[in-house]
């Protein structure tokens, strides 16, 4: 058997390649959009990838399905509950797909999803089986959130019970030795206790796994719906994209370089300006109305909070970033990004009249403006869960995510003070302020944990 695990750290997501060295046939179990490291490897080792199966319609990406698909003629794999637009195979509960001596056995195991499905490895089908790729079901540490459907009329409650029996009758009935790969890692949407380990086995799980302590079906489902974070504005644009047709990426497409008069032009007619710079260099100085997302973080995640699908993009990024930046936003579905500035200094050194800054205060400052300001409005962007270990005194917590849609809840005219844990959401969310037309707006520098334990006034 070859087998071999992806990691996409940005969007901690894990995909996988699995083969048969006898007879060179292979799948690709849920791939991100961007595929050309699975043909590769796939050329390399002599493998013709036949198959991609999905474990379910993913909402935290734009899978590459249709791209697998178009590129080596392979068929698409979904389980038989999946509803889509574009020709698959539906994968019965209890499946078996051989690859020669490999075989894979699907399992239905609904709960994240109704559609989810996981994949027991056998590495020869006489023997025990060898692994079992969980997609958004079982995680290492943690079990798929079941809330992420309540938008479109299916209750958490519901998919809850549905991935309790999923877990304990279909996963945990399972050989203790049995590999564990999921579709995601630490840093994830899609759950609220991931590890950061990248593989495990059903006994560890068994043993360490909060959501899998011996409990009933009541309390594992106030255990899996309590807790979760916001999940990211775009979420339920990436689900429903991945039932689709669409246009496929090709990942080779060059970006149009732009001047920044053109840019300018742009923006009067709707274009958003995604400045990827990390926020230092933002704040000395940028093109004003763009909106900070630095490309060194979680870059596409943050930029789906704070962009509609379908408006068109330019992305301001160093020389050479470009076409990662426009990779990156296409991963979430955001295709329309149309240009890049890659000298944003030198171009508004020419051009001082297009420049702004972003003010950054510390801990003791915001105290002394607090002084001169009553009417001063702080804003906290982190999840709920995070304001446990704190928070600044009077503040109002509006998830990142959230804050799109909540602007209104907001006075533009009263001075504002953006914070998050460590800064990089609070860039990002300062940023979407002042070009909503917020006429004060300041960063805590470093974000709150930068002032643990420091004399800042805090609530627990």
């Amino acid at each position: 058997m070859i087998f071999k695990q992806y990691e996409l750290g940005c969007l901690s997501l894990f995909s996988y390649l699995i083969g048969d060295e006898t007879t060179g046939r292979a799948v690709v179990i849920d791939p991100q959009r961007d595929i050309s490291g699975y043909v590769a490897d796939a050329d390399r080792l002599g493998l013709r990838i036949e198959r991609v199966i999905e474990t379910h319609f993913h909402a935290d990406f734009l899978s590459g399905h249709l791209e697998l698909a178009a590129a080596t003629g392979a068929v698409i794999s979904y389980g038989d509950r999946a509803r889509a637009d574009f020709a698959f195979e539906g994968l019965g509960h209890g499946a078996r797909l051989s690859l020669g001596r490999v075989v894979l056995e699907i399992r239905h195991t609904p709960g994240h999803t109704p559609e989810s499905i996981s994949i027991v490895v056998y590495e020869r089908d006489t023997e025990p089986p060898w692994a079992v790729l969980t997609g958004d079901a079982l995680f290492i540490g943690d079990v798929g959130r079941p809330d992420l459907l309540t938008s479109i009329g299916v209750s958490a409650d519901e998919l809850a019970r549905q991935l309790y029996h999923s877990v304990h009758d279909q996963l945990l009935s399972l050989p203790d030795a049995t590999r564990v790969y999921p579709a995601h890692g630490a840093g994830s949407s899609c759950g609220k206790d991931l590890s950061s380990a990248t593989e495990s086995t059903i006994g560890e799980q068994r043993t360490t796994n909060y959501a899998l302590a011996p409990m009933t079906e009541d309390q594992f489902v106030e255990a899996v719906t309590q807790g979760q974070s916001v999940a990211p504005l775009y979420f339920a644009f990436a689900a429903n994209a991945n039932r689709k047709e669409r246009e496929l990426l090709d990942e080779t497409d060059e970006l149009p370089v732009f001047d920044i008069d053109l840019v300018s032009r742009q923006q009067i007619d709707g274009a958003m300006v995604i400045d990827s710079r990390p926020a230092d260099q933002f704040a000395t100085g940028h093109l004003r109305g763009s909106i900070n997302v630095g490309l060194d973080g979680r870059f596409a995640e943050y930029a789906g909070d704070v962009l509609r699908p379908g408006q068109s993009v330019i992305v301001v990024t160093e020389p050479g970033l470009e076409r990662e930046a426009r990779v990156r936003l296409a991963r979430i579905g955001f295709d329309h990004v149309i240009g890049a500035v890659t000298d944003i200094t030198a171009q508004l050194a020419v051009r001082p009249d297009l420049a702004a800054s972003a003010p950054r205060i510390t801990a003791s400052e915001l105290e002394a403006w607090r002084t001169v300001e009553p009417a001063l409005q702080i804003v906290d962007v982190r999840n709920p869960g995070e304001r446990i270990v704190g928070h600044v005194d009077g503040s109002i917590n509006l998830p990142l995510p959230t804050l799109l849609d909540r602007l209104g809840d907001l006075d533009p005219n009263r001075p504002t003070l953006v914070y998050c844990a460590g800064g990089y959401r609070s860039a990002t969310a300062a940023s979407l302020l002042r070009f909503a037309g917020f006429s004060s707006v300041a960063e805590l520098l470093g974000g709150f944990n930068a002032h643990l334990p420091a004399p800042i006034p805090t609530r627990q």
